[in-house]
This record gives C-alpha cells, structure tokens and sequence, in this order.
C-alpha cells in the first residue's frame, strides 16, 4: 500500500510541483492550501507523513499553528517543515512545536525524497522486533513497542525524534555518540545545530517532570552521552 504524505503550500505551482513528484516515487499524495481545509481532512484521516509550509495566504503563522494541533493529535506522525523562512527562531520554534525536520525551499530534489525516506524508515522501525524493546537505566525507563520514556514512572511528553535520540544515548551509557550516530538512530538528516535543538528541547522535557535532571552529557567537540553517574 502506498505511503500516504499530505503537503500543506499555498503557492499552487510550487504544491502541485511537489505533489507530481511524490506521485512519481509512488507515493499517494493530498494537497492543501490552508490551515482550516487541511484540519478539517486531518481530523477525518491522518496521512503517514505531513509537508508544511509556515505561512499560508494571510495566516502568517497557521504552519506553526497546525503543526501544534497536529502534534496533540499524534505523538508519532511524522511532521516536515519546508519553508522560504531560514531564520534559526523559525527553525526553533518548529521543531520546538514538535516537527521531527525542518527544511528550506532551496534543498535539492534528490534531498527532500531522502529527508522523506529517512522519516518513513523510522516509522517502519516501529514495528520491527526489538531485543531491548525495553531498557532502564536508574529512573529512567525506554519502551520501544509503545514508544513511552518514563523518568520515575512519570511520562516525558517527547517527539518522535526526541525519543530515538534519547535511545540511542541510553542504550550505551556513558559512550559518547558523535551527530552522525544520533542522526542514524533517529532516522533523521540535520545539522549539528538541529541536534543541539534538539537535546536543548529534551533536556528541558525531563526537567518537566525532575529540575535535577542532568543526564545528558555535552562532549565538546565529540557529541553528547548519557551521564549514568546522574542515574545512580
């Protein structure tokens, strides 16, 4: 069964562009001007994986806005930003909102279809069997089948990203992992600057639910661990 990826652009042209190549890749595609039509066909049917832009016709944030309806809806569905704006507050504030990627209208063809991929790798990764389907570590409790991080039996509200890249620091404690092994794990391409938002953004989801939380560990000039020292 083909993929299902809805894309939400108000530009016409540059939408169907989008759309027409998706169709070539096989992929099953719906398009969307505004934020009220796109919602409304959400709430209906989610797609498999969701392309935004920001602004849509004179609802210069609506982008943002669905993306935190959409993130309140599902946990897991996979939500790309591809926008004109490549101000580091609008890629903060997207991913901040709980976009799993957040892409400039100048990336290139061939690298959106493999951002998209990377994405759809991680969703199948779900459903693979796991040999440490469920890991502790102190307080800290990982559960792959349901995809749930708990930290003293109390549940931290992550992203799907965030999720796989706090597994991927926990199933080795105390290793060092550089940003092309995180990137891996999560099934996400990104900057290190992305990454750093991303940890920032974890850090802060923990502290939630524990002030005193500091386990995760900046190496300078290495990549981030999971500090067990903190755990025990």
């Amino acid at each position: 069964m083909a993929r299902r990826i809805a894309i939400v652009e108000d530009e016409v042209a540059l939408r169907e562009n989008y759309a027409a190549i998706l169709r070539k890749q096989g992929y099953e595609v719906a398009c969307y001007g505004e934020r009220d039509e796109a919602l409304s066909a959400f709430r209906q049917r989610l797609p498999d994986l969701i392309i935004l832009d920001i602004g849509l016709h004179d609802d210069m944030e609506g982008g943002f806005e669905l993306c935190r309806e959409l993130r309140n809806m599902s946990r897991t569905l996979p939500i790309m930003f591809l926008t004109a704006r490549d101000g580091d507050f609008d890629t903060v504030s997207g991913l901040r909102l709980g976009a799993d990627d957040y892409l400039t209208k100048d990336i290139t063809l061939p690298q959106l279809l493999a951002r998209i991929s990377a994405l759809f790798r991680r969703i199948e990764a779900l459903s693979a069997p796991e040999d440490d389907a469920d890991i502790k570590v102190g307080p800290l409790s990982v559960n792959t089948n349901t995809i749930n991080i708990s930290w003293n039996n109390e549940s931290v509200d992550l992203t799907l990203t965030e999720f796989w890249i706090v597994h991927c620091l926990v199933r080795r404690p105390g290793h060092v992992k550089n940003r092309d092994q995180l990137m891996q794990d999560a099934n996400v391409i990104v900057d290190d600057s992305t990454i750093t938002s991303h940890i920032k953004r974890i850090r802060k989801k923990f502290k939630v639910v524990d002030v005193s939380f500091d386990c995760i560990e900046t190496v300078y000039g290495m990549g981030y661990r999971w500090n067990t020292t903190q755990t025990a």
